[in-house]
């Protein structure tokens, strides 16, 4: 049996860097984890190829050499996953296609020959039985989450590793939290499952027996969901096999704001050698978080909990979001300042999305507010009808964009986190061939080719002065410029478009 395995290209959101990665010599950010657990749940005996189209082009060649094509995706390569779909069926192949894109909507994908709707743990015995019998069903369901251990090892042979600027591991599935715009504990429940150390060293050894010696991404939905476990096994794991290794690998993950309210935590996460988290922040308002049931971010002083953390020794990625029903015409001006205050070089602004799957689609499928036609211009980038007029809305959503990606507040903003960054230095730092091509491309794309240069260099001086061991991260950190700012010029453009 051969079977290809494809991953749809991303369309140009924050987590697309493409720029960024070109500059470096990378491709993409991750590797499909999913379709390569997949991958390693089908008999060994069948042949298996894989085609990241962020990496590589699909090719008729590919097509014609496949019995049945796997598709996985999410909802930022819908656009593209369409186009494979129809690619596929007129060449006549069979598309079994999965993934969140699919859980969550597919009523839109009915025309794909077979649909699997969540986790694929115990559903992969009868769909290759199903294959091998040739008697394949339209959809296959999940009836029940399943155990995180049944999780194999990725089969990590299908990519090249050098394409990708991290790899990506997963611990745990599913978040205690319940958000009501999230649809996370839908898809993954709201207990976190989580694997065992054995299988957690298991995984960093089938990377690190193939030569990678970079950054390791942790997936999780929410990576503290269970404190205890982590303190008692897994992170203790952890730190002892980096150790052992000399820290081969820099890690990072996804986590809620609570981790500042524990310092013991904090630490064992930067002894394993985390470096870097995301956090959903949404909005410094507490309506906004009332309203949008995270709790956990109420009741707190959300700048000096991010700046906790960063003093521990990690770098604060965060989401924030607009488009609340609470909103006020106010909250633009609050987003900006709070980032700017935070020192979140890599702040995530979106307008809110209704997910099929979310509590709030449910309250705003009974309200009619939802949105099924989108030739509607002003309404044309949401999908739902907002409380506050739209164009008010996706203007004052455009301008927090330009300006916090702008040369000028970008560089602040990075300036402001070195005051409150204090790493820990757990490892002797490696210098690579793509450190080498991150250092010129920063000096020649942000320091003399590119507009707002002058901050450039008023950022690598001021950081020679003032905090010449973080030198690095003044040269590598702008170049997530390169990429942010095209986001926010096409909102300007989408914007002239409009108007004219």
């Amino acid at each position: 049996m051969k079977i290809l395995l494809i991953y749809p290209e991303y369309e140009n959101t924050f987590w697309n860097l493409k720029r960024v990665f070109k500059v470096l010599g990378k491709k993409a950010a991750y590797p499909p984890l999913g379709l390569l657990t997949i991958a390693a749940m089908l008999p060994e005996n069948w042949d298996k190829k894989l085609v990241d189209m962020n990496c590589q082009a699909l090719k008729e060649e590919h097509i014609l050499w496949a019995d049945y094509v796997f598709i996985s995706a999410i909802v930022g390569q819908k656009q593209s996953t369409v186009d494979v779909i129809n690619k596929i069926k007129y060449y006549g192949k069979t598309v079994i296609a999965g993934g969140s894109l699919f859980t969550t909507g597919y009523e839109e994908f009915a025309y794909t020959d077979t649909l699997v709707l969540g986790e694929a743990e115990e559903i992969m015995p009868l769909l290759v039985h199903d294959i091998e019998n040739n008697s394949l069903k339209k959809i296959y369901s999940a009836e029940k989450f399943p155990p995180i251990n049944k999780a194999p090892i990725p089969l990590w042979n299908l990519v090249n590793l050098s394409y990708y600027n991290s790899v990506c591991i997963q611990l745990s599935r599913g978040c205690p939290y319940n958000c009501e715009f999230c649809d996370v504990v839908q898809l993954n429940g709201r207990d976190p499952r989580i694997k065992s150390a054995q299988q957690i060293i298991a995984e960093l050894d089938s990377v690190y027996s193939l030569g990678w010696n970079a950054g390791v991404f942790f997936v999780d939905d929410n990576f503290i969901g269970n404190k205890a476990a982590l303190k008692k096994n897994i992170l203790p794991a952890i730190i002892k096999w980096q150790k052992e290794r000399k820290y081969p690998f820099i890690l990072s993950t996804q986590v809620s704001i609570n981790l500042s309210d524990d310092i013991n935590l904090m630490q064992l996460m930067t002894d394993a050698g985390f470096a870097t988290v995301f956090i959903g922040i949404e909005t410094p308002d507490a309506d906004g978080l009332e309203e949008c049931g995270k709790y956990h971010n109420i009741n707190r002083n959300l700048l000096e909990s991010v700046k906790k953390i960063q003093n521990m020794g990690f770098e604060v990625n965060a989401g924030f979001i607009l488009g609340f029903d609470s909103d006020k015409e106010n909250v633009f001006q609050n987003q900006i300042d709070f980032i700017q205050k935070s020192g979140i070089v890599a702040a995530m602004v979106g307008l809110l999305n209704v997910s099929p799957k979310s509590r709030l689609h449910d309250r705003l499928k009974k309200a009619g507010r939802l949105i099924e036609n989108k030739n509607i211009p002003e309404l044309s980038e949401l999908n739902f009808i907002p409380k506050m007029e739209a164009g008010t809305l996706i203007n004052g959503y455009e301008n927090v964009l330009t300006t916090i990606y702008s040369p000028r507040c970008y560089f602040a903003r990075v300036k402001t986190f070195l005051r409150e960054y204090k790493p820990r230095k757990i490892r002797q730092p490696k210098v690579r061939f793509y450190h080498i091509r991150g250092l010129l491309s920063s000096l020649w794309f942000l320091g003399i080719k590119e507009k707002g240069r002058h901050y450039y260099w008023s950022l690598i001086i001021w950081s020679l002065f003032r905090c010449p061991g973080l030198l690095p991260y003044a040269i590598g950190l702008p170049l997530g410029l390169l990429h942010f700012k095209t986001l926010a010029w096409a909102k300007q453009y989408n914007s002239y478009y409009r108007a004219g």
